[in-house]
């Protein structure tokens, strides 16, 4: 008896099934679990669509990069003037001697480095901070294409402050260790300033596009695709399997997001209708 139940129901759906209008046979023949699916309020798709899409967002680190550069240039040209009037002793003496004290010139020019190497570590972070939201945004391409960049005017200017040392602890006579001073920090500032100038073109070309997230460039492509053919993913001969796991960490961590998002983005619509 317990069998009869289910049976009946089998009957009911073949029979409505049999006896239905052709156009609304889909609709009748439903099963129960499939209509409990249905029963809330329906959610256009271009609601959904219009609630998690997010504005683009620029980077603002191009306006410290500027800023970073013209600072730097300031400080070689002042070291420089430092170097030949106080140090070289080209100019009037005493005009350094009302300006600097008893401190010597030297010794203000390495002061100055250390204040725009801690100026420079702050510009990293700053970029760090701002790239890695970039990256929970969906642009992992671009996150990974200037991760070396990035770091470049720390590693530089760290260099130039190895190099420091190394002028001031071979104690060699004054006039030629401020010219070794002095090219240290030319040749500091000739590599640095590209390197600025490069990721500025970067990021500013970056903002220029607002481009959508990878993820998105990726299912817009692959749907208006001229062949049709479906692309070819995953490890393959030839590319490094770091980076392969690398960008499928990036990725299933910004669909992680993007899945907890649409999940609330869904609740409150719900709940709206």
């Amino acid at each position: 008896m317990q069998y009869v139940p289910v049976v009946e129901r089998h009957l009911v759906t073949v029979a409505t099934t049999t006896f239905s209008p052709p156009g609304n046979s889909v609709d009748m023949s439903r099963s129960t679990e499939e209509d409990s699916l249905v029963d809330g309020p329906l959610i256009s798709a271009d609601a959904l669509h219009s609630a998690i899409r997010r504005e683009f967002q620029t980077i603002p680190t191009p306006c410290h990069a500027v800023l970073l550069s013209l600072l730097h240039v300031v400080y070689v040209v002042l070291s420089m003037c430092v170097a030949v009037l106080c140090v070289l002793e080209f100019g009037q003496p005493e005009v350094c001697l009302s300006i600097l004290g008893n401190v010597r010139g030297d010794s203000v020019i390495v002061f100055g480095k250390v204040c725009l190497w801690v100026l420079v570590l702050l510009f990293t972070g700053c970029v760090q901070h701002h790239h890695s939201q970039a990256r929970s945004r969906g642009y992992l391409r671009f996150y990974r294409q200037t991760q070396g960049l990035k770091h470049l005017p720390l590693t530089v200017h760290s260099a130039g402050n190895v190099m420091l040392l190394v002028v001031l602890a071979v104690r060699l006579s004054p006039n030629v260790q401020t010219y070794m001073l002095l090219s240290v920090l030319g040749l500091e500032l000739l590599v640095a300033m590209p390197c600025l100038v490069y990721y500025t073109v970067q990021v500013m070309r970056f903002n220029r596009e607002r481009a959508a997230p990878d993820v998105s460039q990726e299912e817009h492509s692959l749907t208006y695709s001229v062949t049709g053919l479906p692309r070819e993913t995953g490890f393959r001969e030839g590319s490094s399997l770091q980076d392969v796991v690398e960008k499928q960490a990036d990725l299933i961590e910004y669909l992680k997001q993007h899945n907890t998002l649409l999940s609330k983005r869904l609740l409150n619509l719900t709940a709206q209708h």
